[in-house]
């Protein structure tokens, strides 16, 4: 009987430790609520691989906040959005370092301009000062947009490095990598090397030291590019082109699908730098024009005025363009010039109108005809030759040059033929015209309708 109460006593005592045990020791992991706050989550120490993922530039705060949304269930993660996290996926698609898709950075540039115009003046300033831009730029990581005021003159000179900070408090380094007007391209770093995507610059534009007018331009800063960019700009000209088309054939002005297509060529032509053109590469110089075009659509080129006075996307002259107004009225294009030029339908149906005009007095000529059977010459390169220079001056060379008739037209119109080949040889464009039958003896362009 002893025996059997010992044992008794012994498994009384055994339950009571287990039960006490079980007191002590935490629930499964399954039942734990993981931490949800910044706080909690920055007192545990950083394992490498969260390290690694942080992104340069984002804070200490900003980075934990991340990774404790990684472990958050899916319904914590809703009920308790962090402001980082919630911006990223919301307003950039390509998270902080990924090409952003073109029409989210047109968005955002439409954004930016909205918020540089709804600056109020100062109460001292009766007009914008002309000593000074401003620049917007956005943030990937956090989705917001800076404001950054530059002197106007270190702005303007290439290689020229300054630090400042933005209207959000945030100290940044500027470089001007190239100076050219509106149309100037920069980089914007902060402290931690993190980039910040130049969208808008606001330049006051002036003549005689006096304000004319405020512009807003997006260059083609090289955290803008990508190759989305460059499509939606090389659509953007086409789109135009056949629309302009379209309207002159509307008013009873045909113009020929050939002439279409090498207007389609000179538009990014017109506007490739010669010195550049020899330094650097032919291919990104060209998607460089065409993500301009896209940046800025119908105000792209909008401030560009030649030496010679040309202006716009198409850099017509105003006695061109005063010739074309007088052999076609019934078009009716805009009278003051600056302004047609400025206007892309109008200038592109300018454009077109010139240079069909040009074709059909070219393809009257004995001499560009027998060059044009000859092959000695090509309609393209005709085209852009008399776009460029003097075309009534062209039979004269083929007359003089026969097959080195390029070597005696001006210097510049020479590197402007060099560039359209490159651009012809690099660039995929479809053509608009129907090919000609093989042994045809028909000149494309020259057509009876052609030369009504």
């Amino acid at each position: 009987m002893k025996s059997i109460a010992l044992v008794r006593s012994i498994l009384i005592i055994l339950s009571v430790v287990a039960a006490s045990q079980a007191q002590i020791q935490p629930s499964s992991p399954d039942k734990l609520s993981r931490p949800r706050t910044v706080a909690a989550a920055t007192q545990q120490p950083q394992s490498p691989a969260t390290q690694v993922e942080r992104l340069p530039g984002r804070t200490q705060e900003a980075a934990a906040s991340q990774s404790q949304l990684k472990e958050q269930p899916p319904d914590a993660s809703r009920s308790q959005p962090s402001p980082v996290t919630v911006t990223n996926s919301e307003q950039n698609p390509a998270g902080a370092t990924g090409q952003l898709p073109s029409s989210f950075m047109v968005s955002r540039i439409g954004e930016a301009e909205r918020l540089l115009k709804s600056r109020p003046l100062q109460t001292a300033m009766i007009v914008p000062s002309i000593l000074f831009v401003t620049v917007a730029v956005f943030d990937r990581p956090s989705g917001r947009i800076h404001l950054l005021t530059v002197p106007k003159e270190t702005f303007l000179r290439k290689g020229a490095e300054v630090t400042l900070t933005t209207s959000l408090g945030t100290p940044v380094n500027v470089r001007v990598l190239r100076a050219n007007g509106v149309n100037t391209a920069v980089t914007v770093a902060d402290n931690f090397g993190h980039s910040l995507v130049p969208l808008v610059v606001e330049f006051p534009i002036e003549k005689g030291g006096l304000f004319r007018e405020m512009a807003y331009y997006s260059s083609a800063h090289p955290a803008l590019l990508s190759s989305d960019l460059v499509q939606s700009g090389r659509l953007y000209i086409k789109t135009m082109l056949d629309l302009a088309a379209k309207r002159l054939r509307e008013k009873g002005a045909y113009i020929s699908p050939q002439t279409v297509d090498v207007a389609e060529r000179l538009c990014l032509v017109e506007h490739v730098d010669h010195e550049r053109f020899r330094a650097e590469s032919h291919i990104a110089l060209f998607d460089e024009i065409y993500s301009l075009y896209a940046l800025n659509q119908l105000d792209t080129y909008r401030y560009s005025v030649s030496t010679a006075g040309a202006g716009g996307m198409v850099q017509m002259i105003p006695w061109a363009y005063n010739l074309i107004r007088q052999r076609h009225p019934a078009v009716g294009l805009t009278a003051d010039f600056v302004l047609g030029m400025r206007n892309h339908a109008n200038a592109l149906q300018a454009m077109l109108l010139y240079m069909q005009d040009t074709w059909n007095d070219l393809a009257a000529n004995e001499e560009v005809m027998y060059a044009m059977t000859t092959k000695i010459a090509s309609q393209p390169e005709l085209l852009a030759a008399g776009y460029n220079s003097n075309a009534a001056k062209l039979p004269l060379y083929l007359r003089r040059g026969a097959s080195g008739w390029r070597t005696l037209i001006p210097r510049e119109t020479q590197m402007y033929l060099q560039i359209y080949k490159t651009v012809d040889a690099l660039v995929p464009m479809k053509s608009r015209s129907i090919p000609v039958a093989q042994g045809s003896n028909t000149i494309p362009g020259s057509s009876s309708k052609a030369a009504q």
